[in-house]
């Protein structure tokens, strides 16, 4: 057992819920091609699967990502999310809580088929004094044991969105190294960011959709004004909780903290003229964990998107070289990539400790000049060990 992690899951009970949940999903997959030879078929869907199926050819044909069955398939599970994932945290930190398994080593979330029993796991955690945060997931990876399947909890996505959300996933199929989360998530993130500038760019080249990428930097810029908000207020809890005060003054400057969060979401939303997408990131009572689990996308980002340009921005050699940095033992591997962006800029500046009967002023963020990175909602699954609940 190591120091933070849970033991190696729950039991058989836990295990078989994963298989017997993702052996379901794989029981509706149908072949794109097939559905599409009906002549029945709803026109919306006809064009979002003929959407996957370019986007699938795109991706191994332009960015040198698998060959496979992956994305060739299509399932209604008829539910909004494929699983549904768990995060906690202590009451008085960001660090956390890991479960470990077998195939993906320890990872920091655990996922559900069933949301009530993410729920159950959720009130279980609660019980035992953490926080815990619940959150539909609407896409995972199995690493290339399986042929994952379009699904209905996102083939209707923009087309910019769908297609970002393919080169991630399929990113995990290049490259996973067991028990590092934050690693495997910056590497795909980095992987779809250059997938949609070379997505796009070819789309243009061929006179298609000119108004997608308008429409894709308007979806981005949200995103990525919604993650520095995320971020600058992570590290306003992060400073708190460091702070030489006692237990009562912390619960006191979190509320803060965290009512004044929601006011700049708000303030948010009004920049963007009433855009709600992300209301339901608030639906629940905020917690550590809705925080804490937002930085694994991005931590490493910079550093990825450094060594694709060292590489020459050429794909294939950019999946070596992350191959061999993913040899390394962690530690080395921490300190490679961190010297690889040592300046690289922020999404936003780190919140300063609020002081007594203060919180962060609202983030002030400008659109950015390249496309942003992944938002906070779509981890990889394995079907031994879901990466589920990251």
């Amino acid at each position: 057992m190591l120091a933070g992690c849970s033991a190696w899951s729950d039991g058989p009970g836990y295990y078989w819920q994963s298989m017997a949940g993702h052996l379901a999903v794989m029981r509706e997959a149908r072949p794109i091609r097939e559905l599409l030879a009906q002549p029945g078929i709803d026109p919306a869907l006809r064009h979002k699967l003929e959407q996957v199926l370019e986007i699938r050819r795109f991706a191994s044909a332009d960015l040198a990502l698998p060959a496979n069955g992956s994305y060739t398939e299509y399932a209604d599970l008829k539910r909004p999310f494929v699983v549904w994932n768990v995060f906690a945290t202590p009451e008085l930190s960001m660090k956390l809580q890991e479960w470990c398994f077998p195939v993906a080593g320890c990872v920091t979330y655990r996922g559900y088929y069933d949301r009530r029993d993410a729920e159950r796991f959720a009130a279980k955690l609660r019980a035992d004094g953490l926080e815990a945060f619940v959150r539909g997931v609407p896409a995972y990876s199995t690493l290339g044991w399986f042929d994952d399947p379009v699904l209905n909890t996102f083939v209707r996505y923009p087309d910019g969105e769908l297609a970002r959300l393919v080169f991630h996933e399929l990113a995990h199929q290049v490259l996973y190294v067991k028990g590092d989360s934050t690693f495997n998530e910056s590497f795909a993130t980095a992987v779809e960011q250059a997938g949609i500038e070379r997505w796009l760019a070819a789309r243009e080249a061929a006179n298609r959709d000119p108004a997608l990428r308008s429409e894709w930097q308007r979806f981005a810029e949200r995103r990525e004004q919604f993650l520095a908000l995320l971020k600058r207020y992570r590290g306003a809890l992060e400073a708190a909780y460091a702070s030489p005060v006692s237990d009562d003054d912390k619960r006191a400057s979190r509320r803060e903290i965290f009512a004044s969060l929601r006011r700049d979401y708000e303030a948010l939303k009004q920049q963007w003229g009433g855009y709600a997408g992300y209301d339901r990131w608030f639906a629940q009572p905020l917690t550590n964990a809705h925080l804490a689990s937002v930085a694994t996308y991005t931590e490493q980002v910079p550093a990825f998107r450094a060594l694709l340009a060292q590489e020459g921005d050429d794909l294939p050699a950019f999946y070596a070289a992350a191959r061999r940095l993913g040899e390394l033992p962690k530690a080395d591997r921490e300190r490679a990539l961190a010297a690889l962006a040592p300046q690289a800029p922020r999404i936003s500046q780190a919140a300063q400790a609020p002081k007594a009967g203060q919180t962060p002023q609202a983030a002030q963020v400008q659109p950015p000049a390249s496309l942003p990175a992944a938002p906070p909602a779509t981890p990889a699954l394995t079907l031994l060990s879901p990466k589920s609940g990251r």
